[in-house]
């Protein structure tokens, strides 16, 4: 008995009404840009100290960070307001220029941030060595510890990290006790806060830790009556605002372009660390837009151009605000506004509470965060990608000379090594069992040429070669070399292979009859001159198992099979694959998967998933098997399989989305055809076998609905690209695509997500000839390539 293919409705109680999407989005933003206050608030009164700006600067810059940046940026979740990246360079203009000063220059700052939007440059500010930007940050942490260290044992910092070098042993020999009991009790409780046990714990730590350390020292400080220096906010009257820029013209010139170039990167990394976060936090549909950089830095412009007209800190976009913005839901800009508010309202009423606040709680809160800049995670990546020297080369200008000195030193540095590993090129050569290898580890330039001649000559002239071009460039000096003495050696009788990513130049044929060249894991041919083809994107990573591709000549011998096949394609992922991913790799295997949709596709070797989809790892949750089917719900026959991963698909890893992919050429659907035409010779023919009853015929059976589908004409005939299928295969391998996506809303999980309208359904179609993708259009039976415009235009 055929199953029906039309799910049964059922009809069930209204549910009650929920919250509209705006309503439960302002709720969402309101309790976030409280959560992100309570953090801003002791922060921005922290730097303002450790700059040695008036504290109501702090206030301002977080005001303005909020509610213009927040406004106009183009990171929706990001939270701007005084950070310690500008910490060193803000204290150095104090000291060296005066505060209102200072003022005008972060004024300045502003318009080129806006000049630079405008030039659409904000890509390119992160074309900076991720070693360099950690380098600055890690110094910038270092040289803020070090003076706010002076603060949290009762002393004055002085001028510069030497300086407070040299005199901590003094300051060690004298604290003052009541001021590193305050800053000991803030540091108790900014680290141990978040590791609150128990119940209590968890609801206590709904409150920011920052706060929590800053109010606990305080209350502390006024119970012990200690006589510490504490926050002073004088009456706003008396706010120092900008005055026209005095000093060196460079000196300021100089100034200007420090806060601009540092203020910039910083609040661009963080835009992308805040996009990446939430990726990895949220579902696509619950996901803000992406960042715009160009616009972002407008809004950071726009930012400093108010606060520092306002007598405000320097701002840029801040990673901790912007982490806690999102851990708290925000789901929009409106968020990071109300919080600016909210500081508004504190700068306004709150000056009684504020005044009470010890200096050395906001030294000991400031020096964490300093320390917490020198992050081991970055350290661990630029050793693991050799440029520790180049981090620490950076992180001793910045504490020794300043932040531009410092990336300075850094860019030169990472420019030398550049350099050096362009021009180290290790070439050696070995012989065993009559194979005469040659390696090349390193980029193979002119400057190499002379090592590369003298190894190839010693060479035996008949012998088999192997020569491993381990470098991803090769320059056309060394390519001469290469393809001179290779025609040497193929003319002498002498056979090659050539492996490596550099070996793709040599994939032209060389003249016939003159010696054997292979690639590395295709076929054999004699006089074929080719590589492995690794250079070619588009014959990752299957280039290995088959000639695929048109710059590549077929074999004329079948490619070798079996575990040899196997072990060589291994071999190709661990040199050259695995590299790439394994960073990828290692942090899904901390976090877990998280794929965005259920791929339904056929076991059919010719479709590679991740190719014809630009996917990677953690990107699709894939069922295969033969004919792409969806067995209706009690249809299984012993076989749950599909149902248990489309169960756990959306129950579970709760997808977005669920596609079935048909092709072209389906054996499957060709099976059916022909199992439907035996059919009807049995009933022809009565004194006929009945065909034998195998598992593939019986998982088959699960195809009959779209054998029925497309016989029965109750629907237009399915089409491709505005035409008929060119024969009854193609008509219904399309047809099985809509009947199976018919069959997935007969599950109850995917019903359930459906009416909820947390689930959408996607049919697609791949055809193997032509290497083209076509996708369903809704509502129709009706596969088209043209619909991915229209997606990509919508999204």
């Amino acid at each position: 008995m055929t199953p029906s293919t039309t799910p049964a409705t059922t009809t069930t109680a209204s549910p009650p009404p929920k919250p509209t999407a705006r309503t439960t989005g302002f709720s969402a933003d309101l309790s976030a840009s409280i959560a992100v206050f309570l953090i801003a608030l002791p922060l921005s009164l922290g730097i303002a100290l450790a700059t040695g700006a008036p504290l109501q600067a702090g206030l301002v810059a977080a005001a303005a960070g909020g509610i213009v940046a927040g406004r106009f940026g183009g990171a929706p979740l990001q939270v701007s307001g005084p950070a310690a990246g500008l910490t060193v360079v803000t204290a150095e203009l104090i000291q060296r220029y005066g505060w209102r000063t200072t003022c005008a220059v972060t004024v300045l700052a502003g318009f080129c941030q806006l000049g630079l939007a405008l030039l659409r440059t904000a890509r390119s500010a992160l074309m900076v060595s991720p070693a360099i930007v950690h380098g600055m940050l890690g110094g910038i942490g270092v040289t803020i510890a070090l003076a706010q260290l002076h603060i949290v044992l009762g002393g004055t910092p002085q001028s510069s990290a030497v300086a407070n070098v040299l005199g901590l042993p003094e300051q060690l020999a004298n604290p003052h006790p009541a001021a590193l009991a305050v800053s000991a009790l803030t540091l108790v409780l900014l680290l141990g806060w978040p590791r609150l046990p128990g119940r209590a714990g968890a609801v206590l730590r709904k409150v920011p830790a920052a706060l929590a350390a800053v109010a606990g020292a305080t209350a502390f400080a006024v119970l012990a009556g200690f006589h510490l220096p504490r926050v002073d906010l004088p009456s706003w009257r008396n706010h120092a605002l900008p005055e026209l820029p005095e000093g060196p013209v460079l000196g300021i010139v100089a100034a200007v372009l420090t806060i601009t170039l540092v203020g910039s990167v910083e609040s661009l990394l963080s835009a992308v660390a805040t996009d990446k976060l939430i990726g990895a936090e949220r579902k696509a549909a619950d996901r803000p837009p992406r960042a715009d950089l160009d616009r972002e830095l407008r809004g950071q412009g726009a930012a400093n151009i108010v606060s520092g007209a306002l007598g405000g800190l320097p701002i840029t976009g801040v990673a901790v605000r912007s982490v806690a913005n999102v851990k708290s839901g925000a789901v929009s800009r409106k968020s990071s506004i109300m919080h600016g508010c909210w500081v508004v309202l504190a700068a306004a009423l709150l000056v009684p509470v504020l005044d009470l606040i010890p200096l050395a709680a906001l030294a000991a809160l400031v020096m964490a965060v300093g320390v917490q800049m020198v992050n081991i995670t970055h350290m661990r990546t630029v050793t693991r990608h050799r440029e520790v020297l180049v981090y620490l080369t950076t992180i001793t200008g910045v504490v020794l000379g300043g932040v531009l000195e410092g990336v300075a030193c850094g860019i030169a540095m990472a420019v030398t090594l550049a350099l050096h590993r362009l021009a180290r090129t290790r070439i050696t050569l070995s012989s065993a069992d009559g194979v005469h290898r040659v390696r090349a580890r390193g980029q193979l330039t002119f400057l190499a040429v002379p090592r590369l001649s003298r190894v190839l000559g010693q060479v035996p002239h008949g012998g088999h070669a192997v020569v491993e071009l381990d470098g991803s460039f090769m320059d056309h000096a060394a390519y001469e070399t290469l393809k001179d003495w290779q025609d040497a050696h193929l003319a002498h009788g002498g056979s090659l292979e050539l492996t490596g990513p550099a070996a793709a130049p040599f994939t032209e044929a060389a003249e016939p009859g003159t010696g054997d060249v292979r690639g590395d894991g295709g076929g054999e041919r004699r006089g074929e001159g080719r590589g492995d083809g690794r250079g070619h994107q588009c014959c990752r990573p299957w280039t290995p198992w088959a000639n695929h591709c048109a710059h590549r000549a077929a074999p004329a011998a079948a490619p070798r099979r079996g575990a040899g096949q196997l072990a060589s394609g291994i071999r190709t992922f661990q040199r050259d694959t695995a590299p790439h991913v394994r960073d990828e790799l290692a942090r899904l295997a901390r976090e877990g998967q998280r794929p965005s949709q259920l791929f339904l596709t056929c076991a059919d070797s010719r479709l590679v998933t991740s190719m014809i989809t630009a996917s990677g790892p953690g990107d699709l949750f894939t069922v295969r098997n033969v004919g792409n089917l969806v067995p209706l719900p009690g249809a299984e026959s012993g076989d749950d399989s599909v149902a248990a991963a489309i169960e756990y698909a959306v129950d579970v890893l709760q997808v977005d989305s669920i596609t079935v992919c048909g092709h072209s050429g389906c054996g499957a659907m060709q099976a059916l055809l022909n199992s439907a035409a035996d059919s009807r010779d049995s009933r022809d023919a009565p004194g006929a076998a009945a065909p034998d009853d195998t598992p593939l015929r019986r998982w088959l059976r699960h195809g009959e609905p779209s054998l029925a589908r497309m016989a029965s004409r109750q629907h237009a005939w399915a089409r491709i690209a505005g035409r008929l299928p060119a024969d009854a295969v193609e008509q219904l391998c399309l047809t099985n695509v809509v009947q199976q996506l018919e069959h997935l809303r007969a599950h109850e999980a995917v019903a359930r997500r459906l009416a909820e309208g947390t689930l959408e359904l996607h049919g697609m179609y791949f055809h193997v000839g032509e290497a083209q993708a076509y996708l369903l259009s809704g509502g129709e039976d009706h596969f088209d390539c043209r619909v991915f415009d229209t997606v990509a235009a919508g999204h």
